[in-house]
């Protein structure tokens, strides 16, 4: 039995298609699969692999993708074999905002059928360059069990059930989920008996048990100082991609905001080298984008902002504010956000800008960012890495708080929509990556937000747990654990 703590104080759903957090959607990865896949130890797009299809093929347009589905896949909990049409049934869902959190992730969408048991035909509106990207075993992309989730509705992020390694077996609030192998699992049996999740939110605490053995893998601190320390320590530090890109967006519905001038000065008066300084070099990737590092289509041609106080202060002056301003931030408090906030409140200061912070837990966070509550929210997120994902989650007016359908658009910017749009139907690829540039270009002009880092993953595992790949990248943001994972008795 594998032993991990995540930090998490407990797990909210364990349903794929609801599961948006760094933590449930660790968890719900072990027990799900998709039409396709990231290789173990891989975030690389350019290197999906068959998992639920054998093959597939798509149309010379690049509209019709046909699924060629394995034959004797079993899903957990005698829920028998996984068909075609639990692949209908889960893409239908993954793209009905009323039961998904990934819906927008399926608007080019327009059917998906079965041909006969095990063959699927998905139908889009037009060509999307990272279409297979999005039924990958990744968030929407993740297959669930018609039957099972028919009967248990809103019950199913409970009790899921998928096809993957590791099936649910127990969930125990604010204490443990397990999860035990699937001895059906159709590369193989498990070499693991199972895994359990330790509910361990203290950093200290979650060390100490690390350090004393009672868990083999847990989450570390993304922070310099702590990798050096533990590996001093002859910790065995995982350091991986996707970063999280850190940003500060500008909410331009709280005034003064709204003035260009003043969102001009926020952008000079921080300084993102100092920030990155902070976090470190082995941990974090300064941003030159508002599309992180390493996503396809990201473009740097417009540049970063320059730091400059004096430059702000002559800003706020030219905006009417000579005597500066004061805004409020909600701010997180964990250990990933507050003291960053903290180096951008002093920073801020010195430009005449005073930020009031409001510190709480991280929910409240997350519900009073998005209900308009935060003149600057730092917020971190990994995507499929294209430059769409991000521009549409983030950029994009209709993803605003308060729209139909809101995600993360905390600055409410709208300047390019046009470009946005249009990137997503195109088919030519020089041609999109030229209206992504655009985007960005527009998006930076208009200062919507102020990039600042990419933050990687930092794990570490036990001198007796070996993987069973070599780990450089996990979208699901935590080591994949696959029937090949295995630990040393002790």
């Amino acid at each position: 039995m594998l032993r991990i703590s995540s930090g998490a104080a407990d797990n909210a759903t364990l349903d794929p298609h609801r599961a948006t957090s760094t933590v449930d959607k660790g968890v719900a990865s072990e027990m799900f699969d998709g039409l396709v896949r990231f290789p173990p130890g891989s975030a690389d797009p350019k290197k999906l692999e068959a998992d639920l299809a054998e093959r597939w093929e798509s149309s010379a347009d690049g509209k019709v993708w046909t699924f060629h589905l394995r034959r004797g896949v079993q899903f957990h909990g005698g829920y028998g074999e996984m068909k075609a049409e639990d692949v209908v049934y889960s893409l239908q869902r993954a793209a009905d905002p009323k039961r998904s959190s990934f819906a927008s992730t399926f608007d080019q969408v327009e059917k998906v059928e079965a041909l006969d048991d095990y063959t699927v035909r998905v139908t889009l509106k037009s060509a999307d360059a990272g279409f297979l990207g999005r039924v990958s075993d990744y968030h929407g992309g993740n297959i669930v069990s018609k039957k099972a989730a028919e009967k248990l509705g809103d019950k199913f992020g409970g009790a899921p059930i998928g096809t993957g390694p590791f099936a649910f077996g127990e969930h125990v609030t604010q204490q443990y989920v397990k999860l035990v192998a699937n001895d059906q699992y159709f590369r193989g049996k498990p070499k693991l008996g199972g895994i359990v999740y330790r509910m361990i939110p203290s950093d200290s605490a979650r060390e100490l048990a690390f350090t004393s053995g009672e868990i083999d893998v847990m989450q570390g601190k993304r922070e310099q100082r702590w990798v050096e320390r533990s590996a001093k320590r002859d910790m065995k530090v995982d350091i991986f991609d996707p970063a999280e890109f850190r940003t500060l967006y500008i909410n331009r519905t709280i005034k003064p905001l709204d003035n260009l001038k003043v969102r001009q000065a926020v952008a000079a008066a921080i300084n993102v080298d100092e920030i990155v300084r902070y976090v470190g070099k082995d941990v974090a990737d300064k941003g030159c984008s508002v599309v992180p590092n390493g996503y396809l289509g990201e473009d740097c041609g417009a540049g970063g902002y320059k730091y400059d106080a004096d430059a702000a202060r002559k800003l706020l002056a030219e905006a009417g504010f000579p005597n500066g301003i004061t805004l409020k931030s909600v701010v997180s408090n964990i250990s990933a956000q507050q003291p960053i906030m903290e180096i951008i409140q002093a920073q801020l200061a010195k430009a005449g800008i005073k930020l009031d912070m409001e510190v709480v837990d991280h929910a409240t966070y997350q519900a009073k960012s998005r209900a308009d509550q935060s003149a600057l929210v730092f917020y971190g997120a990994a995507r499929f890495p294209i430059a769409d994902a991000y521009l549409s989650e983030f950029y994009d007016s209709a993803s605003a708080p308060g729209q139909p359908a809101a995600m993360s658009n905390f600055g409410h910017c709208a300047v390019a929509d046009q470009e946005i749009r249009a990137a997503r139907v195109e088919s030519d690829a020089a041609r999109q990556l030229a209206l992504w540039k655009e985007a960005q270009a527009k998006i930076h002009a208009d200062v919507c937000a102020v990039p600042l880092f990419g933050l990687k993953q930092v794990w570490v595992h036990g001198d007796g747990v070996d993987y069973g790949y070599k780990l450089q990248g996990a979208l699901n943001l935590q080591p994949p654990v696959t029937e090949q994972t295995s630990i040393k008795a002790k």
